[in-house]
């Protein structure tokens, strides 16, 4: 079986791309980055999260403006 998970937390989204915590907090809070919430937990694909990467590559994400929204 695949072990790979499909879904991350913030903090494991944040571990495995190098993006800090409250960065990728801020991320989902702007909208730019979609989840699925289960109760308090917000839960990122892994397939979203590479999207964004790939879609955001060379902009700074710490610019609300600047960021590109993934869905």
């Amino acid at each position: 079986m695949n072990n790979i998970k499909m879904g991350l937390t913030i903090e494991e989204a944040a571990e495995c791309t190098g993006i800090g915590r409250n960065t990728m907090r801020k991320l989902v809070d702007w909208g730019k980055l979609p989840v699925l919430k289960v109760g308090r937990k917000a839960i990122i694909r892994r397939d979203t999260l590479e999207r964004f990467m790939t879609a955001n590559q060379g902009r700074n994400l710490l610019s609300q403006n600047d960021v590109r929204k993934v869905e």
